[in-house]
């Protein structure tokens, strides 16, 4: 057994965001674990750029309202407490809405990530919820 130590929070960096994103490792196994687990807060309109995971990625939000969609058109809204999977190799991107923070864990195994261009702002506009809470 072992206490791990802390890691300091980082800022997303740009190549990968839009808007301000700070992370905080919470783990990052070793051989043979490859699991990778993040949390990652967003501030109103922050994103991740368009990106892939080679065996999938989890997402569970602790607090805020955000949004995940996939390249051919499906959003899902995200309020504290839901978990989304996406599946090997989906394109996909994930965020804040545009009035709220979010804070989601991110949880993926390996580094096989591959990252994609910026989302567009219109793109982003497309997937935010319309006011019964539903994406449009």
């Amino acid at each position: 057994m072992e206490l791990l130590s802390p890691v300091p929070t980082i800022k997303g960096p740009d190549t990968l965001f839009t808007g301000d994103v700070w992370i905080d490792t919470i783990y990052r196994g070793e051989d043979p674990s490859r699991t990778r687990l993040n949390s990652v807060r967003f501030s109103p309109c922050a994103r991740t750029a368009w990106h892939t995971h080679a065996v999938g990625q989890t997402l569970h939000v602790t607090e805020g309202i955000g949004v995940v969609a996939t390249r051919d058109g499906r959003v899902i809204v995200m309020r504290p407490g839901d978990t989304v999977w996406t599946p090997p190799g989906e394109e996909h991107w994930h965020g804040a809405t545009a009035e709220h923070f979010m804070t989601h864990l991110a949880l993926w195994e390996g580094d096989d990530v591959t990252w994609g261009v910026h989302v567009t702002d219109k793109e982003y506009a497309d997937a935010q919820p319309t006011t019964n809470g539903e994406s449009h």
